[in-house]
């Protein structure tokens, strides 16, 4: 019969205390989790959002107009679906909606001369 794997290497004396070492290392790492090696290089960060620091005004400002756009679409849907003051609030809050879209495009267009 011919045997298709090679043979084991011949047995070497290893030192079992390295070897302990190592496998104590590898389970307090996944059993320990909240045991860091490193310190991490920025503080916590308190609020659920984060802006990026490296984002250029325009890549904000365009952003930020698309986001107004659809806050605006969302309250006037709004308005149209309810009556009386309730109605009157939701139209306000397109109204203010609309005006930080004006200056938000505003800011955007110099932005873009200045770059240009």
């Amino acid at each position: 019969m011919i045997k298709h794997s090679p043979n084991p290497p011949p047995l070497q004396d290893y030192d079992s205390s390295q070897l302990q070492a190592a496998a104590y290392r590898a389970i307090n790492h996944y059993l320990n989790p909240q045991i860091q090696t490193h310190k991490p290089s920025a503080p916590p960060i308190d609020g659920l959002f984060v802006v990026r620091t490296d984002l250029e005004t325009e890549t904000l400002l365009i952003n930020a107009s698309q986001d107004l756009a659809s806050i605006g679409v969302m309250a006037s849907h709004l308005a149209f679906d309810i009556d009386g003051s309730q109605r009157n609030v939701a139209l306000g809050i397109c109204r203010m909606v609309e005006g930080v879209q004006l200056l938000v495009d505003e800011a955007l267009t110099k932005s873009c001369r200045a770059t240009a």
